[in-house]
This record gives C-alpha cells, structure tokens and sequence, in this order.
C-alpha cells in the first residue's frame, strides 16, 4: 500500500491534491498528458466520478485535485503499467512538487486561478 495512505490509515474515498510545475516550454505538452490521468484512472475504476479540480497557483504550478476510490486504488494505481506510463510521461515535462512549497501554502485559506 502506498506508504503515506497507510499511515494515514484511511478507508474509504481519498481525496488527492497534486502539485505539478511544467518544464520551460512544456506547459502544452503537460496538459495534454494531464487531460489523458483522470480518464484512465476511471476507465480502471480507481477514480470516483466526483467532479475534478485544476488550478493555478501564482508560481505557474498546476494542482489536481480528484478523489481516489479507496486506499486499494491508489496502491493498484501505482502498480498499473498504463498508469506508471502517464506518470513517467508527465515526469518528463514537469517536476511533481510537495504541495507545502507553493507560495500560496504559507496562508490559512488559499485560492488559485481555476483551470478550464
């Protein structure tokens, strides 16, 4: 099992926040492999349908916000080879960054720029 879900020891839906700074130049290149994650997440039924999130933070970092279906899911997830290659792909164009080094983490309430 994933090790933070496991200390966390949660059962039940997740909710997931990533965040992602694209490369120079890559931003397009990023997005389009990003709109490719959600959909097989659910196509493999390990993410829910509730309604995802992608937002901006002022540094340009792109966050994801999605629910998992379980801890299972995301356990499965990081072991489903159509999975790791959207992430190996995504790693190419963009660094995956702690959520607590966005600028805008230092406040008590937060707000990003919605991503359509």
């Amino acid at each position: 099992m994933n090790k933070l879900v496991k200390q966390l020891d949660m059962d039940g839906p997740i909710m997931a926040f990533s965040s992602y700074k694209p490369k120079e130049g890559k931003k397009e290149e990023f997005m389009n492999l990003l709109d490719n994650h959600l959909p097989k997440l659910r196509e493999l039924e390990l993410a829910s349908s509730r309604q995802p999130y992608l937002a901006q933070s002022s540094d340009g970092r792109v966050i994801e916000v999605f629910e998992w279906v379980s801890a299972d899911a995301v356990e499965a997830a990081h072991q489903h080879p159509a999975v790791l290659d959207i992430w190996e792909k995504m790693a190419l164009v963009a660094d995956f960054l702690p959520m607590n080094t966005i600028p805008e983490g230092k406040e008590p309430f937060v707000s990003f720029k919605l991503i359509e």
